[in-house]
């Protein structure tokens, strides 16, 4: 049976309502919600001349690079198993063909 709670979780002083389906998910969004609100908190402390909306749009950004970044390691790590895993399975090869021609 599934386990669905309702949640408010706050950013920018107004709440947001959302319907969490396992207390996994409810501590990843409500750590979400409160990584935007340090966030929202460092921006308008350097930007005290703009609006929220600039400055949700600035979190925005970087929250989007943060993740391209992750995702471009991500990739380049499984690249990296791949090429292992092609090196072993040629060196296994190159050492069947040796065994081979000695016999």
């Amino acid at each position: 049976m599934s386990w669905i709670q309702n949640i408010n979780i706050e950013i920018a002083g107004r709440p947001y309502p959302f319907k969490v389906n396992r207390e996994e998910d409810e501590e990843r969004i409500r750590k979400a919600g409160k990584l935007i609100s340090e966030k929202l908190f460092q921006l308008k402390q350097r930007y005290s001349d703009k609006d929220v909306q600039d400055l949700l749009a600035f979190a925005a950004l970087q929250f989007a690079v943060k993740t391209i970044e992750l995702e471009s390691k991500a990739g380049s790590t499984e690249q990296v198993s791949r090429l292992n895993h092609l090196d072993e399975q040629l060196v296994a090869f190159l050492e069947k063909c040796d065994d081979s021609k000695v016999l």
